[in-house]
C-alpha cells in the first residue's frame, strides 16, 4: 500500500513538473497572427467570388448564357453588342499554347541541368540569374514583344504570310520566356528533394547521367513538375499586359497566330480602363468574362492538386 501511494505521488510530482507553469504569450501571439493570415486569405477569396458572382448573375439575366458561351461574335462595346465569348477564349488558348510550348520544355530542361549537371557554385549563380526574369515588369515584356520580337518574326516569315504588327505569336513567345523561371525553379526544387540514394542506386546498376536524370529523378519528382507546369499555364492564362500590348485588342476568331487576337484578360483591362458606364450591360461583361477566367484557373488548380496527390512520392 505504501508503494502504491509513493508511485502515485511520484506520478503527480512528475505531472506537476511537466505541466506548463505560465502561458507562453509569444506562442499565443504567433498563433493569432497565423490565424489572422489564414482568415484574411480565405475572406479575400470569398469576397472576390461574391464580387464576381453578383454582377455575373445580373449579366446573365439580360444575356442568355448559351449566347455567351457558344456565340462566335464579340462586340460587347459596340453599338450593336454581341456577347459570344468564343473569340476571347480562342485567343487566350492559342497564346497560352504558344507560351507553354516555349516555357515547359525549356523550363524542364533548365531544371534538369541545374539539379543534375551544374556544379554547386555554378548553380548558385545561374538560378538567381534565371529568376531575375520573373522580376521584370510584364509591360516591359509586352513592349519587347512588340518592338523586337514582331520585327524579327516579320523578317523570318515569307511575305505572303507576313504577320500583322499585333499578333499572337510574338505575345506567346515572350510570355513563354516570362514563365520559364516559374517552371524551372519549382521543377528544380522538386528534383532536388529526390533522395540521393535513388541516384546512387541507379549509378550502381550501370546507368549514366542522362538515364539517371530522365528515368529516375524526373519520374520521382513528377508531382512537383506537374504542379510547376500547371502553375506556369495558369500564369499564362491570367497574364494581361503582354497580350494587351503585343497581341492586339481584336476579338478575332482564328487559329492563325500571325493575326491579332484578344484574350479574356486583355478585354477586362481595356474595358475596365475605358469610359464604360457603371452598371450598364457593357460594364457587367467585365465580371462575366472574369468569372469565366476564374473557372478556368480554378479547374487548373484542381487538376494540379489531383496530379500532386496521384504522383506524390514519400521518402523516409
Amino acid at each position: 500500500m505504501t508503494v502504491t501511494v509513493d508511485k502515485r505521488a511520484a506520478a503527480a510530482g512528475s505531472e506537476g513538473f511537466l505541466r506548463q507553469q505560465r502561458p507562453r504569450y509569444g506562442e499565443l501571439a504567433i498563433k493569432a497572427v497565423l490565424f489572422t493570415a489564414a482568415f484574411v486569405a480565405i475572406a479575400t477569396t470569398v469576397a472576390i467570388i461574391v464580387a464576381l458572382v453578383v454582377p455575373t448573375v445580373e449579366f446573365f439575366s439580360e444575356v442568355p448564357i448559351t449566347d455567351f458561351l457558344f456565340g462566335t461574335t464579340w462586340t460587347a462595346l459596340f453599338n450593336d453588342p454581341q456577347f459570344g465569348v468564343i473569340p476571347l477564349v480562342t485567343g487566350t488558348l492559342v497564346i497560352t499554347l504558344i507560351a507553354s510550348a516555349v516555357a515547359l520544355p525549356l523550363g524542364l530542361g533548365s531544371a534538369i541541368y541545374l539539379s543534375e549537371y551544374a556544379p554547386q557554385r555554378l548553380r548558385q549563380t545561374l538560378k538567381p540569374t534565371l529568376e531575375v526574369l520573373a522580376g521584370i515588369p510584364t509591360v516591359v515584356y509586352g513592349f519587347f514583344a512588340l518592338t523586337f520580337m514582331t520585327p524579327v518574326i516579320q523578317a523570318i516569315v515569307p511575305g505572303d504570310s507576313l504577320p500583322t504588327t499585333f499578333n499572337a505569336l510574338s505575345a506567346g513567345l515572350i510570355m513563354g520566356v516570362m514563365i520559364i523561371p516559374t517552371v524551372a525553379s519549382l521543377s528544380e526544387d522538386a528534383m532536388t528533394a529526390v533522395p540521393n540514394s535513388l541516384r546512387q542506386g541507379a549509378f550502381a546498376l550501370g546507368s549514366n547521367k542522362r538515364q539517371v536524370s530522365t528515368r529516375v529523378v524526373v519520374p520521382a519528382a513528377l508531382s512537383g513538375i506537374a504542379a510547376a507546369f500547371i502553375l506556369g499555364i495558369s500564369r499564362a492564362i491570367g497574364e494581361t499586359m503582354i497580350v494587351t500590348v503585343a497581341a492586339g485588342l481584336q476579338p478575332n476568331l482564328t487559329l492563325n497566330p500571325l493575326e491579332a487576337m484578344e484574350t479574356m484578360t486583355a478585354f477586362i483591362a481595356s474595358a475596365g480602363s475605358g469610359d464604360v458606364p457603371t452598371g450598364s450591360i457593357e460594364y457587367k461583361t467585365i465580371f462575366a468574362v472574369g468569372s469565366l477566367l476564374f473557372v478556368f484557373t480554378f479547374l487548373l488548380n484542381m487538376l494540379s492538386i489531383r496530379l500532386v496527390r496521384k504522383y506524390r512520392e514519400v521518402y523516409e
